[in-house]
Formats: C-alpha cells, sequence, structure tokens
C-alpha cells in the first residue's frame, strides 16, 4: 500500500499477511537493481494466492549473482522493467502486513527505493522480519538463514534462492515459528505488552523491551 511514510517493524504474530522475496543484482538498495520480484498472500495461516515476475534491471546481471539465484541476462531480456511491474506488486499486497527473512535490513529497503524513484511515494505496509524472530525462538541453532529453519522443520530447500521458492519456504517457517511462540512464551512487557528479551548491559544480563525506543522499560534477570 502507498503512502507517505514507511511502515513500522512488528514483533508479534499476525495470521493474515504477505510473504515476498527479491532478487537481485547484488546487496545494495542504492547501486544494485531488482531482478525478480515474488509473494504469496496468506489468510488464516493459509496461501491463497501468488505474485511473481523476473524483471529486467537494465544492465548486465554480475556473475556473483546468478550464482546465488540462477538468474541470467537472457531470463531477464524480454521481462518488464521496475515500473511496470511495481503498480501490480503494490495491488497484490494492498494493505497486509508484509512478512519475509531479513527484511528489515535488505529487501524493504529496495522496494521502499524503487516505489520513491517511480511511483512517486513509499510502501507503508508494516512489516515483520523472520530473521530476529527466528534467533528468539530458535536460539541453540549456529545460524538462521532461511535454509537453516527450513532444514531445521524439515522443509524442502529445493528451489532456495528463487524468489517465489523462498516466499513458500518462509511462510512455513514462520507459522512453525509462531507455534515455538505458543508453546513458550515469553515474557512481556508491564509497561506496553511487548516482548521482553534478555540483554547484556554494563551491570550483566537484564531484560528489555523489544519496543525500544518507544518503551525503555527493563527489568533484573
Amino acid at each position: 500500500m502507498l503512502g507517505s511514510k514507511q511502515g513500522n517493524k512488528l514483533n508479534e504474530y499476525v495470521p493474515d499477511y504477505v510473504v515476498f522475496d527479491l532478487e537481485t543484482t547484488g546487496i545494495s538498495p542504492y547501486n544494485d537493481s531488482i531482478i525478480e520480484i515474488s509473494a504469496v498472500k496468506v489468510i488464516g495461516g493459509k496461501i491463497v494466492d501468488t505474485f511473481s515476475t523476473l524483471v529486467n534491471p537494465r544492465r548486465p546481471i554480475p556473475y556473483g549473482a546468478t550464482a546465488v539465484n540462477g538468474i541470467t541476462d537472457d531470463m531477464v531480456e524480454d521481462e518488464p522493467y521496475l515500473e511496470e511491474v511495481l503498480p501490480g506488486f503494490n495491488a497484490f499486497i494492498e494493505d497486509f502486513v508484509l512478512v519475509g527473512h531479513n527484511i528489515a535490513s535488505f529487501d524493504m529497503k529496495f522496494i521502499w527505493k524503487a516505489a520513491t524513484e517511480h511511483l512517486g511515494q513509499t510502501f507503508s505496509n508494516d512489516y515483520i522480519d523472520t530473521l530476529p524472530m527466528a534467533r528468539k525462538r530458535l536460539p541453540k541453532l549456529a545460524h538462521h538463514r532461511l535454509v537453516d529453519l527450513a532444514e531445521y522443520y524439515n522443509i524442502s530447500t529445493e528451489g532456495a534462492h528463487r524468489a517465489l521458492n523462498d516466499c513458500i519456504m518462509n511462510q512455513q517457517c514462520f507459522e512453525l515459528l509462531q507455534q515455538e511462540y505458543v508453546k513458550n512464551p515469553p515474557k512481556l512487557c508491564p509497561k506496553c505488552g511487548g516482548e521482553l528479551t534478555r540483554r547484556n548491559g554494563r551491570y550483566g544480563e537484564f531484560y528489555g523491551c523489544l519496543e525500544f525506543p518507544k518503551c525503555r522499560y527493563t527489568e533484573n534477570v
């Protein structure tokens, strides 16, 4: 959903949402380009619709990017440009909460910039990042990449690093991470109701609210 302000990062589960994923020519939202956008719409925890398209970046795709996602220059040669794709993506996501793995540091920055450049507004949807969620729910895992979560939950990783496959994988992981939350509910902040997490400070461990800096509640361990 387009608006004048970027959406807020949420920390709680919602049953209706859109998982989305991007493939790009590199890791910089300022210097690199989107080459694939995919999304799955979820109602009541179940996928009800999908959106997926390759994007012509008007530039050669670096070898390193192709080595990760398998997308080549030939594959995107006749595909639409980003300014042609974004209105359809906007219509698909509506005002749903967006969900993705590491989207706070990566995907959201790319689509915010893209919307501002091509549509004159930004995406104002709130969003949930499953990477910090996984780190909290599954602290014993050595790594928390999407493929690590999928393997932990015995979800097929076939086709990983193509956007639609990653969306489907991520949707299953998001639902299973919520089950972890239900089985082992966290401490909640008595001030704002947000989740409390253990942190290390100058005087040792303490509980801090995940809504910081909006909420500055702390509690001794």
